[in-house]
């Protein structure tokens, strides 16, 4: 008859992270701490192909391994990481530190069963200026006073070429997460009206009128800053197609932080090219890298930033904090924090 091994002999499988040596290096400590005493193993993706794989229980996509990789555009290292990934029988959990997950690997992870988490809120605050300042910078010109700076020419805005104030102004943001809030509380301080476009017509805020992505048309012919802070789903892709553009009064202008493909480019390149929209911030595209070839780079009325809307120093830190947080959550049995469906 078989006696019941003592508590103190039993043994606890380790749970494995993969993750990227730097982030190992960086935070190893704080892993541990917050593992408060359960054992755990280190994963690092392979250096070179390898067809053994690897294995684990939970990654941690961190900002280091993407790299320059796109989703359209995967470079080696990144793959080896996806591949560790997609290849890993015991992976549960992944989590990534962009807002979204849109990235063919996370479709392909969850559809596995696999919960995947985003960062969600740590780089807000960052794309929420970024998106400001490309506002601000149209709005006062700088495309053409840039263009001046760079022909030394010396070009004061007169007579029909003052810009508009911007107090008193409609803005529509299509998006209420925690970028489109933060836009939202930043341009009712400059004395804009905002309007608000989510999935369901939930009441925004008081001084917001909301939408739902159904009624966006309604809003559009008084809106005169079109501002994309939603995440990509199979309703926001082409949400603003040309018929959604021919909508807008002549002169209005569109910020796209959200991702390319809510917007129908070619069909935004014509209203550009045509002065039907007076200028776009775009930090998002549909194919990324932008081709050399797009008109985006050349087109006069066009700021175009290479998706870097919310890079910022001090992001690693706050996807790591909401990583960590979330680990100390699953630990406990506790419900993660954004869940991507």
């Amino acid at each position: 008859m078989s006696q019941t091994q003592p508590k103190s002999q039993v043994s606890v499988q380790p749970l494995r992270i993969l993750l990227s040596e730097p982030t190992l290096r960086e935070h190893r400590a704080a892993i541990d701490l917050s593992m408060d005493g359960a054992p755990w193993l280190p994963v690092l993706a392979p250096a070179t192909d390898d067809p053994k794989g690897v294995d684990a229980d939970i990654a941690f996509v961190s900002r280091d391994v993407t790299g320059l990789s796109t989703k359209h555009q995967i470079l080696p290292a990144t793959q080896r990481f996806y591949s560790a990934m997609l290849e890993a029988p015991a992976l549960r959990w992944v989590h990534v530190h962009s807002a979204g997950a849109d990235r063919a690997v996370f479709g392909q992870l969850r559809q596995r069963g696999v919960t995947v988490t985003t960062s969600s809120g740590a780089n807000a605050g960052v794309v929420a200026q970024t998106a400001l300042a490309g506002l601000l910078a149209l709005a006062r010109h700088f495309p053409l006073l840039l263009a001046a700076q760079r022909k030394q020419r010396w070009a004061p805005l007169l007579g029909t070429g003052l810009p508009r104030d911007v107090r008193g102004q409609t803005a529509t943001i299509v998006g209420w997460g925690p970028i489109g809030q933060q836009i939202g509380a930043m341009l009712r301080l400059l004395g804009m009206s905002v309007a608000v476009v989510r999935q369901q017509p939930t009441p925004a805020g008081e001084g917001f009128e909301t939408f739902a992505f159904d009624t966006l048309h309604e809003v559009l012919p008084r809106t005169d800053w079109l501002i994309l802070a939603c995440p990509l789903t199979d309703r926001t892709r082409g949400l603003v197609d040309g018929a959604a553009l021919r909508r807008l009064p002549t002169g209005a202008r569109l910020i796209n932080v959200a991702r390319g493909e809510v917007v129908d480019e070619p069909a935004l390149i014509e209203a550009l090219t045509e002065g039907r929209v007076a200028g776009a911030y775009l930090d998002v595209f549909a194919h990324e890298p932008l081709p050399a070839t797009s008109p985006l780079w050349s087109l006069p009325n066009v700021i175009a930033t290479p998706h870097s809307a919310g890079f910022s120093d001090g992001n690693a830190a706050r996807v790591v904090d909401i990583f960590l947080d979330n680990l100390r959550r699953r630990l406990a049995g506790q419900a993660m924090r954004n869940v991507s469906a």
